[in-house]
């Protein structure tokens, strides 16, 4: 049975845990602030996702801190699990919202609370993964997945939702601006191109790995020849020729992407938002395959917006064939439009099943 209670307005939790999860949820909060709800934002200070939360002019509760290290991981998730416990408990959620986080379903079980979690990588290969998806998913009342995603979870709970970044790349929620970029020194006129490199460091990258540091050079030599290359990097960017740390605060890097000639990158979530940005996109790690997720598959082969490499060498290759003989910038567009034309409105599903799971079965 569904928990949740039946009253309205209504409050929400979410417990926000890493950039990419601030622009998932972000119209979700507005949302549900417009039309009257309570909202309630635990953060956790890794990378830029206070700074985003910030510019956003989100409230939110700082509950922990990213460190290093297997030890202080586990430490930093015992102390999550007490402070988001202690949060719920004061602030009396009906829903808790979040993606595969312990912490959050524990305490939305705790305080009666309905869990709607949400989901788009396949982690149940590694160790760390499997532990958590078995200390989450039996506790979720919602699991928002893409197709194809397995998952050792009642099928009962889980509803498809698809290309999840669309919640806030779609031209409903986001319009690029040349004005913003301008005033950091970014002509959209002049060729650029975006690289992004992942940590490698998470639970759910135990054993993979992301671009080497020959294919890092030869990027970074070939593309700085072409135009400027700007690099996201988790930490400091590498001291190599030709790369630029990024020339824009952390809430712009969706204007760089879309008016970027190119993007190349380790990181599965950058990979996918340029290509729904109509933007080249070139993505190599050792993730990259014939298994590969639906999202990476489906942007390549239905819709022709991002390539995949397993092999570094592959993904060179295929770099300089788009600098040098790539579609017309028209022809993206319209591969993006098509996508756009086929699907849902991402933030308005997560707030109906939000507004739904607030509301207890009978019985």
């Amino acid at each position: 049975m569904t928990r949740g209670r039946s009253r309205d307005p209504v409050k929400v939790a979410f417990d926000i845990q890493h950039p990419a999860q601030v622009h998932l949820f972000k119209h979700a909060i507005r949302d549900l602030e417009a039309a009257g709800h309570e909202t309630l934002v635990l953060s956790r200070d890794k990378e830029v996702t206070h700074a985003l939360l910030d510019a956003y002019d989100i409230d939110h509760v700082s509950l922990s801190r990213r460190r290093g290290g297997l030890p202080a991981a586990i430490l930093e998730l015992a102390v999550r699990e007490i402070r988001t416990a202690l949060s719920a408990r004061r602030f009396d959620p009906d829903v808790f919202v979040s993606r595969v986080s312990p912490p959050a379903v524990h305490a939305a079980a705790l305080v009666g609370a309905a869990s709607v979690v949400v989901t788009d990588t396949d982690i149940e290969d590694t160790l760390l993964g499997r532990a958590y998806h078995a200390l989450t998913l039996p506790l979720a009342d919602v699991i928002c997945r893409p197709p194809d995603l397995g998952l050792t979870a009642a099928r009962e709970k889980q509803y498809v939702l698809a290309f999840q970044e669309l919640a806030y790349l779609h031209p409903a929620r986001f319009s690029p601006s040349t004005e913003a970029l301008a005033a950091h020194g970014v002509a959209v006129d002049e060729p650029y191109f975006v690289m992004r490199l992942a940590g490698w460091d998470a639970y759910h990258d135990v054993g993979r790995r992301g671009i080497d540091q020959v294919t890092m050079r030869e990027l970074a030599s070939y593309l700085s020849a072409h135009g400027t290359l700007y690099v996201s990097a988790e930490g400091e960017v590498p001291d190599i020729d030709g790369m630029h740390p990024l020339p824009t605060p952390p809430h712009l890097i969706h204007d760089l992407l879309y008016h970027a000639d190119l993007y190349v990158g380790d990181s599965g979530t950058m990979s996918t938002e340029a290509a729904m940005l109509g933007t080249p996109a070139v993505r190599t790690n050792s993730t990259a395959g014939e298994s590969d997720e639906h999202t990476f598959v489906a942007l390549e082969r239905e819709y022709g917006l991002l390539y995949s490499y397993r092999d570094g060498r592959d993904a060179v290759r295929k770099v300089r064939e788009l600098v040098e003989n790539g579609d017309t910038a028209a022809e993206w567009q319209t591969r993006r439009d098509r996508l756009l034309g086929e699907a849902t409105d991402v933030t308005g599903e997560l707030v109906r099943l939000v507004r739904d799971a607030a509301r207890p079965t009978p019985g």
